[in-house]
């Protein structure tokens, strides 16, 4: 597979370009060379991922067919060339079915994975709620007290985890003066500017994606346990699932870690922490499983009500995830073969978790701009349409439901058109 990216120089990647093109390229897969870092380790022993056998072996995923947004025929090898990849992993029932490396990457070295991190803090805070440290229903200054003259006095946890508290953050990619770029650019770090921000609606009535919220859920985190995120991600997360490679995150000039997009890892450990997703919570521990996450937190997340559908529907969106939802750190979206869950962070990153195909797919990426809506649908589409023939499935899609309109019980285009902002 070939790819459509520039090359840069190395030498001219830097702590103020490195999130650009051409720069990304090189830098997405070098972060710790060119910015702090704190090492998140793996574990003695990781979780092997042996390769699949049966039908799944014969599947030649470059060759899935889909249709693109723009009505064009086209190939899952001709989608992933065109949106700059960096790096695949599929997995079908925790067996590497392929992967594949661009120039920088290789299986052993990590890579930026963005706002793929808010989802690994989601799981943080799933760790501490199952220990009885955390509950959700608490406001956030019972544990931050310095945010108690902020727009966040009177939001709860569970208002920032599912990003519904009422408070004003820019998450606004092509202004480089917007909160989001602000955030870890503040003299007084991300924790001097979180205080700072003021509230412009009432906590828990609207769903508006801000980077914002999962500093503050981290920041829970780290006063709950009294330790910081990269060894609550350790223990909580990277060592229980059996990785096989050391993480790192990105910190602040205040040593604190960015909890909203600061994840660098390889491939392999993010489709072992999707399939961890996919398996309920679990991981293969010999003859028995061993527990990640308990199995009601994700029950919970997958099963939208009409509450969190309604207030999904109102926002930006649902105009790129009609009848999708957002919970606990994670995006849900109707698939072509069931609903499927998202990791999703900018310039490309994702995880595409399917549990009727019983797939894992993982994407890096360097997209040149932040956000590319014709890449996301193509990129989806073509996770959907590998799942499919992982499977043996026929598509699900209901040609004639309206758009927006999520099938199932608990439920009641261009390429340039804006996209939502729903990744850092």
């Amino acid at each position: 597979m070939s790819t459509n990216a520039d090359e840069a120089d190395p030498a001219t990647a830097n702590a103020e370009n490195w999130q650009f093109p051409p720069y990304n390229r090189w830098a997405y897969w070098h972060v710790s060379d060119i910015l702090p870092t704190q090492r998140i380790a793996a574990p003695e022993q990781a979780r092997t991922l042996p390769a699949a056998e049966g039908p799944a072996a014969a599947v030649e995923v470059s060759q899935v067919g889909l249709v693109r947004l723009d009505g064009r025929e086209s190939t899952v090898g001709e989608v992933l060339a065109d949106t700059y990849t960096d790096a695949l992993v599929v997995l079908q029932d925790g067996a590497l079915v392929t992967e594949w490396y661009g120039a920088e990457g290789a299986p052993d070295r990590t890579h930026a994975l963005m706002s793929v991190t808010k989802s690994v803090v989601g799981c943080v805070t799933a760790a501490l709620v199952d220990r009885g440290l955390l509950d959700t229903d608490r406001p956030v200054t019972d544990f931050v007290p310095e945010l108690a003259d902020s727009g966040y006095a009177g939001a709860t946890v569970r208002n920032v985890l599912d990003m519904r508290s009422g408070v004003r953050f820019v998450e606004d990619y092509t202004d480089l003066e917007a909160d989001v770029w602000q955030i870890g650019e503040s003299p007084g770090g991300i924790y001097g500017y979180l205080p700072a921000l003021v509230a412009e609606a009432p906590h828990g009535k609207r769903f508006m994606y801000r980077s914002a919220e999962t500093d503050v859920l981290g920041w829970v985190c780290e006063r709950v346990a009294g330790r910081p995120m990269a060894d609550l991600i350790t223990t909580f997360v990277w060592q229980p699932m059996g990785a096989e490679f050391d993480a790192e995150i990105i910190c602040d000039t205040k040593k604190v870690a960015w909890h909203d997009g600061g994840l660098c890892a390889t491939a392999r450990d993010a489709a072992r922490f999707g399939q961890m997703l996919l398996d309920g919570g679990t991981v293969p521990a010999g003859d028995d499983v061993r527990t990640v996450i308990g199995p009601k937190w994700l029950r919970a997340a997958w099963a939208v009500d009409a509450d969190i559908r309604s207030v999904f529907a109102a926002s930006p969106n649902e105009a790129s995830m009609p009848g999708g939802w957002y919970r606990d750190q994670f995006w849900f979206r109707p698939g072509s073969f069931g609903d499927v869950l998202l990791c999703l962070g900018i310039h490309g990153q994702m995880i595409h978790v399917s549990r009727r195909t019983r797939t894992v797919c993982v994407k890096f990426s360097t997209w040149p701009d932040a956000q590319n809506p014709g890449y996301l649908q193509d990129t989806l589409r073509a996770f959907d349409n590998v799942g499919g023939a992982l499977g043996g499935r026929h598509s699900s899609v209901d040609r004639h439901r309206l758009p927006g309109i999520v099938s199932g019980a608990h439920r009641h285009g261009a390429a340039d058109r804006p996209e939502e902002s729903h990744d850092d």
